[in-house]
This record gives structure tokens, C-alpha cells and sequence, in this order.
């Protein structure tokens, strides 16, 4: 047996740098998913109260003597939670969202804004008296 190898314990420089290099791959793949996933797991807040207030929209009309839909130019969000009051409807502190309802008639739109990932680009969510949730503008991918 040769005399070099025995008592020689460890990696070489060449073994270090391949797993250095191994994980460096897998931190530029991992890290990308996880923020896109974070920042998915947020837009759920925005679906959950649209549903909310749509919910909420259908028995406003239902109890309305003139059969309308509950409307304020007033913005619902954590700094004013009370906003939306009147239709029964208080945003948790935790929200970050801003929220809206534009209404004529029959017809009405709740809105959902806000900048998720502070990139400047609006993730964007409405919601009509037929209960579809839309994307206009999606934060996660900067897509309309």
C-alpha cells in the first residue's frame, strides 16, 4: 500500500469547488420559485375579500330599497379598515391591499390593488355581480 495515502483525510480544492458550484446551481433555480410562491400565496388575500364583497354586494342589493348595489368612492385598506362598513364588510389589519367598488345600476366592479414585490408593477384584481375573479395585471409575472 502506498505510504502517501494513508493518514491523508479530506477533500481536495477540485471537490470543494464542484460542490460550491452545485450548490450555487441550485440556490439560482430555488430561490426564484420560492419569491414567485411567496408572492402567489399573497394574491390569495385578494381573492378571499373580492368573494367577500361579493358576497356581501348580493345582500346589500337584496335589503336595498331601490335594488342597488352598495357604492363609496372611499378606498378600503389596513390604514382604513372601516371603509366598507356599510356593506358589513371590515378589511383585516393584516391586508395589504387596496380596495374599491365602482357601481351603476345592475352592474358593479370591486377592485384589489396593490405592489407586491415593490417592482413598481401593480398586481391588479376584480370581481363582478357573477362572482368571476379577473387578473388585469398580474405582479407575479408583469403580465396583463
Amino acid at each position: 500500500m502506498d505510504k502517501r495515502l494513508i493518514g491523508n483525510k479530506g477533500f481536495t480544492l477540485i471537490e470543494l469547488m464542484i460542490v460550491v458550484v452545485i450548490i450555487g446551481i441550485l440556490a439560482a433555480l430555488a430561490i426564484p420559485r420560492m419569491t414567485g410562491a411567496s408572492t402567489r400565496s399573497k394574491q390569495g388575500e385578494a381573492a378571499i375579500i373580492l368573494k367577500q364583497i361579493a358576497t356581501y354586494q348580493m345582500t346589500y342589493r337584496v335589503d336595498s330599497p331601490t335594488n342597488s348595489y352598495f357604492v363609496t368612492g372611499a378606498t378600503a385598506n389596513a390604514a382604513a379598515p372601516l371603509a366598507f362598513t356599510a356593506l358589513g364588510l371590515e378589511i383585516p389589519p393584516s391586508a395589504r391591499y387596496d380596495y374599491n367598488i365602482a357601481a351603476s345600476g345592475a352592474e358593479y366592479v370591486a377592485t384589489a390593488t396593490c405592489d407586491l414585490d415593490g417592482d413598481g408593477y401593480v398586481d391588479t384584481w376584480t370581481i363582478n355581480p357573477s362572482g368571476k375573479i379577473t387578473c388585469t395585471n398580474n405582479d407575479v409575472t408583469n403580465t396583463p
